[in-house]
């Protein structure tokens, strides 16, 4: 047992010198690299064959995932027929760690004549790929983790961690936000934190509770209970926003003030100053702020006290928020 322990913590020793070696060789030709594929007018087309390709349809996804328009080829293909799928103004990505696969080099001349440009990952900066290419980047390992050195392992993840480099500089170029990274990823819980606004969820209209500031409490307590939000809004004559009375006010109110209680107005009695949020808010960040004061309930209102509507706890998580 100890063994096949010592043989795994050896194996990630070397991937992970595999990637810290890349550091190093962070310089122009990165730079180059970024500015090419910043600067392009179409898409990023990443290829390469085997395990490459499969790093490169990796690739290729976290580009497009972060604002970076890119697809996969399969080299093998795109002799017969696929490298149609190339046009002018795109960018080609060429993962090879010989440098010198076959199928690749068989297309370069087409590459060529329609002045693609050529950024190279390759493990050979010597080769007939590094030398024809626009960049190259150097993505050479040490050793492999397999002990025959026949399996690609540090290789591989040593050309997903520069492909990583490249997509994430480029975002960071972009300006990419999370909104927009958003936009690219809707299903799941992700797209709903980061796309869902308040508006999206919130209570409006008659869903509103809402008394006027000279409601009597007795009146102010059924509409609490009548919309089962835990709270009520009060507002002046004119609709503005004055404070708010939450079940946990009134609980407090008539321990204090006994029967009087029901007498009282809401203007008497009201929080004022709460809480409030923007309808266009993502509703993310009204749970942080829920969070953040141990509230359970936030009014929506506008700059000049206009109430928009009411968001919930339980709103958020019947929409995946939490």
């Amino acid at each position: 047992m100890s063994e096949l322990i010592d043989q795994a913590k050896n194996i990630l020793r070397i991937e992970a010198d595999a990637v810290n070696a890349l550091v190093d060789r962070i310089d122009q030709s990165f730079v180059d690299a970024v500015e090419i594929m910043y600067s392009c007018t179409g898409k990023v087309v990443v290829t390469g064959m085997g395990k490459s390709g499969l790093i490169g349809k990796k690739i290729a996804a976290t580009l497009a995932s972060t604002g970076t328009p890119a697809l996969y080829m399969n080299p093998a293909e795109g002799s017969h027929g696929d490298i149609g799928m190339i046009s002018k103004g795109d960018v080609v990505l060429s993962i090879s760690n010989s440098g010198e696969t076959e199928e690749i080099i068989r297309i370069l001349p087409t590459l060529k004549r329609l002045e693609i440009k050529i950024i190279a990952m390759t493990g050979n900066p010597q080769s007939l790929l590094s030398k024809t290419s626009d960049v190259s980047l150097d993505v050479s390992v040490k050793e492999e983790a397999c002990p025959m050195g026949l399996a690609p392992t540090a290789s591989t993840t040593a050309a997903l961690a520069m492909g990583d480099a490249l997509a994430i500089t480029l975002l960071n170029k972009k300006g990419f936000t999370e909104e927009d990274f958003a936009f690219f990823h809707p299903g799941g819980s992700l797209g709903r934190r980061l796309i869902l606004t308040i508006e999206d969820l919130m209570h409006t209209g008659d869903a509103i509770p809402l008394v006027y500031s000279n409601t009597l409490m007795k009146e102010a307590i059924m509409e609490i209970s009548s919309k089962r939000l835990g709270i009520t809004t009060v507002v002046d004559a004119d609709n503005k926003m004055q404070g708010v009375i939450t079940d946990g006010d009134l609980r407090r109110g008539m321990e204090k003030w006994g029967r009087d209680f029901f007498s009282l107005k809401a203007e008497d009695f009201m929080t004022h100053r709460p809480k409030t949020v923007k309808k266009n808010m993502l509703a993310v960040k009204a749970l942080t702020l829920m969070e953040k004061y141990s509230i359970t309930v936030l009014v929506v209102a506008d700059e000049e006290d206009n109430i928009d509507g009411v968001i919930h706890l339980h709103d958020l998580l019947k929409a995946g928020i939490v």
